[in-house]
Formats: structure tokens, sequence, C-alpha cells
């Protein structure tokens, strides 16, 4: 039974660092209201009524543990997280990708909260946060933040929230597909892979990017400054910074062969597998902010898609963060008020895994705090520590988001020496769990 008189935890946002912070604090056996707007009200990213939905990529990137994305994973795994839970049950082939059927995914996720004693959920939008409540307040509203709400959060921290664009890949009909136009592989690796490339040859190369270069761009308010996220820029972005930009970003062909040239293509777009039915697929790293009816004259040129039928098309969107230094804490506790707390990308770190770790932290913390126990620092030598580190250290003047990478260890040479990050990474956790006796 879900408690009837409330005194617990309030999370605001049903994404994936709310659920996260919800299914930690029920791990703890504390009640959670967990508010979420849909279905009552979308985002115009939005589609599905299930929490968790993953609006941009299907991908979690990669989980080896020789990559700073698998040793953050492997850190949450050991946290009991829910994402990761659902990732793998829910996981489609996508070469050394942790890629999921997002439908199945978010229905996962939401399964279970839905399904948890501890939580009630609860669809009506948040417009306002009483930050005087005596309960303690998880704020995970997501890079998507209301503008009311993103006012009233800027009014408690005292400053104003930064922003930066985002945009969506378009995802095509397999049955579409010219599949005399296309193989599949993975790269460096032999045999069918996990992926479709279309190949391209250098006058069909160019005629895309000329095509790409004079086709109708989403237009901005004179007020707007489109700043964009480096690790997410439109193809179109990429485009105006030369002609060759993209061969060497997401259209490279290195570690693919064309078994019908049995050489290297000049230039590749690769799809991944959307659903496990592998009937939808996603043109990878082709963010874009070109008007639909651009889109499909524009992808058209690319031989494998001339008649493809796009089930979505590629859109952009205002990502909000807060400038976290100075005013959110390593513990993200607001260092204004001790109730409040704050998770996912609105903290300033970028990406699917590295929200729902803030999830999980704001989840153990905001638990702590309600049963009057100090508060966890993560240490440096953790993933989720550094993480912590990087959107708190009052030393930054202004905040850029960030991906969990290598060089934040502060380890010369990393990649080389990638075995003392993975060593300290499991004993900073390991110490954490066995100390706290958690979970």
């Amino acid at each position: 039974m879900k408690p009837k008189n409330f005194n617990g935890v309030t999370v605001i946002g049903g994404g994936l660092a709310g659920c996260e912070a919800a299914f930690q604090l029920s791990l703890q056996k504390i009640p959670v209201q967990l508010i979420e707007m849909k279905p009552k009200k979308f985002t115009p990213a939005h589609k599905s009524s299930n929490l968790a939905e993953l609006v941009c990529s299907n991908s979690l990137k990669s989980d080896s543990i020789d990559k700073a994305a698998g040793i953050l994973k492997n850190e949450m795994i050991k946290l009991k997280s829910l994402v990761l839970e659902a990732a793998y049950k829910n996981k489609v082939s996508a070469g050394g990708a942790l890629a999921v059927d997002r439908e199945k995914f978010a229905q996962y996720i939401t399964n279970k909260i839905y399904n948890n004693d501890y939580i009630e959920v609860i669809n009506e939008e948040a417009t306002e946060i009483n930050f005087n409540n005596t309960n303690l307040i998880i704020i995970a509203t997501g890079p998507m933040t209301s503008n009311s709400l993103a006012e009233e959060i800027e009014n408690f921290i005292g400053m104003k929230s930064l922003a930066f664009y985002d945009s969506i890949s378009p995802i095509v009909l397999y049955d579409s597909l010219d599949r005399s136009q296309f193989f599949k592989a993975s790269r460096y690796e032999d045999g069918e892979g996990d992926y479709i490339n279309c190949p391209l040859t250098k006058v069909e190369y160019v005629n895309f990017i000329e095509s790409l270069n004079s086709a109708e761009k989403i237009d901005f308010h004179k007020f707007e400054n489109p700043n964009y996220f480096e690790g997410c820029l439109p193809i179109e972005e990429m485009a105006s910074r030369g002609l060759d930009t993209l061969r060497f970003g997401p259209m490279k062909p290195v570690g693919l062969t064309d078994p019908k040239t049995a050489r290297r293509p000049y230039a590749v777009l690769q799809l991944r597998k959307e659903n496990e039915a592998e009937t939808m697929w996603n043109l990878v790293g082709f963010q874009t902010k070109m008007k639909i009816g651009d889109q499909k004259k524009v992808f058209s040129i690319i031989p494998a898609l001339k008649n493809a039928e796009f089930l979505r098309f590629g859109s952009i969107h205002r990502n909000t963060y807060i400038n976290s230094p100075g005013k959110i804490k390593n513990t993200l506790q607001a260092e204004s008020n001790e109730k409040v707390f704050f998770a996912g990308q609105i903290t300033g770190v970028e990406g699917y895994t590295e929200s729902a770790a803030m999830g999980i932290v704001a989840g153990i913390n905001a638990g702590r705090a309600f049963n009057k126990k100090p508060l966890y620092s993560f240490t440096k030598f953790s993933a989720l520590g550094i993480l912590l580190d990087y959107i708190s250290n009052a030393n930054s003047k202004e905040l850029q988001p960030m991906n969990i990478n290598l060089g934040l260890f502060g380890i010369e040479k990393p990649k080389k020496n990638i075995q003392i990050i993975q060593n300290n990474s499991k004993k900073a956790i390991d110490d954490f769990i066995n100390r706290e006796k958690y979970v």
C-alpha cells in the first residue's frame, strides 16, 4: 500500500534522473511523491505518455570498462540503477554501444515506478515550487524545463540559468530503404555487423553537402543565441565549417569496407536500429535543424534513402541547465537550502547515463537527509565523484555541459593507465556500499 499521509520526499520530473532518484529513495523505504506533467501536458520534443522517455538517440553509449562511460555504468549498476536495469533488459544490438528499444525501455521503467509501493505518481504540471516546504524536494525537471519553472529556479538560486540548443536525428522505416545501396557492418569487425552503412561516392557526397548548405533551416528569434553543445551539433552546423567536416565526423568511413567495391567508401551514413523488431532505424549523428520539407529532399540524395519513409523527422529544442558551481554542492544539495536537491541534466551534466547517475546521487543523499544522516560526497576516484566535482567546483567561472570522459579523472595518459582508473572506481564505490551497508 502507498502511504496515505505523505511524509517523505517530493521528486519533480519523471525523466531518467527523476525516476532514478525516486527508485533510490524507495530502496531506502522512504515515501516518494513523483510529480510528472505527462500525459496531461507535453513538451514539443516529448511524444510518449511513459516515464523516462528517450527524446534524442536510443543509445546510452559504450558499456566497455575501457571507456569512461563504461566505468560510470559499472558504478551505477552496483548502486542498483533502474535505468541500466531497464536498458540491459531491452537492449538492441549496436556494436560496442548500449542501445535500447526506446518504447520497451520506457515502458519497463514506467511499470517499475507505478508498481512501487513507496512511490506515488502525481500527473500534474509543477508551475511553481514551495522552497519553504518542510518536505525535502528533488528538482529533476530536465533540460526542457518550462519557462515558468525555470524562472522559479532562477529566483531561488539567485542567478539566470543557461541554455544550449540540442537537435534530434530522424528515424526511417527499414522496408523503405534501398537494400541494394547499403551493407551491414560494424567498424573494424568482420562479417555482418549491427549497423546499416549507406555509402556515398565523392560526387554524391559533395552534392549532399551543397544541398545541405542551401536547405532551409529553422529560424531563431533575434533574442535567441543558438549556443550548441559541441557533442551534439546539427549536421548543418558541421557542414558550414568545411566540406570535409562531416566526412571526418558522423560520415567517416574508417573501419568499413564496401563489399561491392572491396574498398573503403568515400563517405558513409550509418543507421542504428531503434527497436527489437528492427523495423525502425535512426540516422546516427544526423541531428538536424532543417525544415521538414527540406529534410526529405536532402536526405534522399543518399542512394539508400532515395525513397525512405521518415517515421520521425529531425528537430531542434532548447535545453536549460543551471550554472551550478557555487550554487549546488557535490552532494547535489542546494547551497542556499538544505531541503532542496537537484538532479539530471539541469545540473550541467550531458547525456542519458550522466543524467541518470545524478538521479542516483540525489536519491541517495535526499534519503540520507530524510533519515538525518550525514550526506555522502563521492570521492574523485569514482566517475560519479568527478562528475559531481565538475558541476559543483566553485572555482569554475561558467559551466559548460559535460559528458563523462577519461580526461576528467586527472590521471596522466588515462588510456594507458586505464586499469588505475578502473581499480580506483571499484574501490571507491565498494567502500561506500560496505561502509554504509547500502542496498
